[in-house]
Parts: structure tokens; C-alpha cells; sequence
């Protein structure tokens, strides 16, 4: 974080943050895209729908690098005159895209395991099918510990949330190696009844997807997120109480809200001066937190003929 908070620093800091998520992005995307491939080709050659259920999910796994990439060049706009806060909330709606398309990858998923259970069909080249399996896992597990590892160090939740998908995937991929296992053994529905298990593992992480997208549309963040912030403020010098605290993500960047009691004798320019002060050990205490407004007034006794002002509109 700049030392100097000027607004030119943290439009540099903001960049850097997408620059590296853009290319995170760029290189998982092109490794779930190989695996997919590999898979494709695997699932031609073994006629396995577990396989198939796998590998369309890895499609949409790598697909949703594309709605994330849109964000992250959107929400390098600055702010305008209509869009006031900027548009980091970008990354709110390429949430909303990943979410369709990991619902329709379990849809497809689903149907095709129950059309095999209809219309049941022999899996060939069962050791060619395990390696396809492991394949899935590797390429999977990789992507997800680079795009997670990204994602904290900007502050992107949502690329931290891809990432666990893409974890996720991994562990359906060794799913299929079980169905391998299975038609080797002489269990003919093996294969499309690990298919309908892939399908639930993709409905369990389409659960939390939603959820997670939902949590950031409605601007939940962490409680201990909030708690840490008012332990900033009372410990800041001058700080007499805080009366409210609020917290949103607007991208991969915190802003904070803050009314501080101060001692009802401060002048004008120490409040002043202790507002910036209060700000200034936010940025430095909460970690991607990129501005905070304060909120000064005098004690609650001297504050409240001007709170009256306002309370029958609340």
C-alpha cells in the first residue's frame, strides 16, 4: 500500500491488482483448456459419460476466466460523473455469469448420465479412462492453487472463489477414476452413476457459488473484518466512541463508513485532523481496505439537537 494514500497511488495499485488477476487468468485458462482437450479426445476414445460429465465441466471451469478477464479490464475504468464509486462492481456481475455456467454444465451433466442409464453402453479402454481421470486432478488442483494463491494477494474474492471451484473439479475428476474401476469389475451402470455423483459435486459447488455471489451483491463482508475496524478506531487517539461501522467490497477493494465521538471542545480542524488520522491507521490496519469516510461529531449529549434534525427520516 502507498504510504503517501494519494489517489494517483492507489489507481496504480488498483491496476497492478488487475494486471496480475488478467494474467492469472490468461495462464489458468489456458491450462484448464489443454485438460479439457486431453480429456475430450479421452472421452471419444472410451465412450465414458463420467468422463464427459468431467470434462464439460472443466469447458465451463475454464470459460468463466472470460467473464472474470471483462471485470477486471472494466473495473480499470475510473470513476465518472454517473458512476461515482467506479465499476469494481464488474466483478459482482461476472460473479453472475460463472453461476449460469456452472448451472448449465450440471444440467447438461445430469442428462446425459440418465440418458446412459436409459440407453446403457459399454466404456472401453478402461486404463486409458483412469489416465484421463488423473489428468483432470492435476490439471484441476494446479490451476486452483495459482489462481487462489492470486486472488489473496489482490484481494479478489472472486478469483479466490474460482479457484476453489476449479479445486472442486479436481477431486470429480478422480471420480471418474472410481467409474473406471467399477466397469472394470463388471458393473455396467458404474460409469452413469458416478456421472449423477459429478453432477451433485457440481450442484454442492454451484450452492456455494451462489452463495458467495449472492453474499457480494448484498454487500456482506466478514464480521471479523468489521471488528477489526472498530478496534482501530478506539484505539486511535482522540477517538472518545464509534457509533457505526460499515464495510462493502466494490472489486477486489474495501471501502469504510465511520461516525466517531470526539470530545464536544475539539476544534474544527483537529476533528478534521483525527478523521484523516482515524483513515489513515484504517488503510494501514485493514488489509485492502482503499479509502474510509469519517464521521466526526461531539458527544452524544451536544449531538443530539443535530440528530434530531434528521431522525424522522429514518
Amino acid at each position: 500500500m502507498p504510504h503517501s494514500h494519494d489517489s494517483a497511488d492507489k489507481v496504480d495499485s488498483a491496476l497492478e491488482a488487475s494486471r496480475d488477476g488478467l494474467r492469472c487468468l490468461k495462464i489458468s485458462f489456458a491450462g484448464l483448456m489443454l485438460t479439457a482437450l486431453i480429456q475430450t479426445a479421452i472421452v471419444v476414445y472410451t465412450n465414458s459419460v463420467a468422463l464427459l460429465g468431467d470434462t464439460l465441466h472443466n469447458y465451463a471451469d475454464a470459460l468463466t476466466a472470460i467473464p472474470l478477464a471483462i471485470a477486471f479490464l472494466v473495473g480499470r475504468r475510473l470513476a465518472t460523473r454517473a458512476y461515482t464509486y467506479g465499476f469494481g462492481r464488474a466483478e459482482d456481475l461476472a460473479g453472475i455469469v460463472v453461476v449460469v455456467l456452472i448451472a448449465a454444465s450440471s444440467a447438461y451433466a445430469g442428462y446425459e448420465a440418465v440418458r446412459r442409464f436409459i440407453q446403457p453402453s459399454d466404456v472401453r479402454h478402461l486404463g486409458v479412462l483412469i489416465v484421463a481421470g488423473i489428468v483432470g486432478f492435476l490439471g484441476n488442483e494446479v490451476v486452483a492453487q495459482y489462481r487462489i494463491r492470486t486472488g489473496r494477494r489482490i484481494g479478489s474474492a472472486a478469483l479466490v472463489a474460482d479457484g476453489l471451484h476449479a479445486r472442486t473439479d479436481g477431486f470429480t475428476s478422480l471420480a471418474v477414476v472410481l467409474s473406471a474401476i467399477g466397469a472394470g469389475l463388471g458393473f455396467r451402470l458404474a460409469d452413469p452413476i458416478i456421472g449423477l455423483l459429478i453432477t451433485v459435486a457440481i450442484l454442492f459447488v454451484l450452492r456455494e457459488a451462489a452463495r458467495e455471489v449472492y453474499r457480494r451483491l448484498m454487500d456482506a463482508v466478514d464480521p471479523a473484518l468489521v471488528d477489526r475496524t472498530e478496534q482501530i478506531i478506539r484505539a486511535t487517539p482522540g477517538v472518545v466512541d464509534v457509533s457505526s461501522v460499515q464495510l462493502r467490497w466494490i472489486g477486489h477493494s474495501l471501502r469504510a463508513e465511520a461516525r466517531i465521538a470526539v470530545d464536544s471542545t475539539t476544534s474544527l480542524v483537529d476533528a478534521h485532523h483525527l478523521s484523516h488520522q482515524v483513515e489513515h491507521e484504517l488503510i494501514h490496519g485493514v488489509r485492502r481496505l482503499s479509502s474510509a469516510t469519517i464521521h466526526t461529531e461531539p458527544l452524544l449529549t451536544d449531538a443530539h439537537p443535530a440528530h434530531q434534525l434528521v431522525a424522522h427520516h429514518r
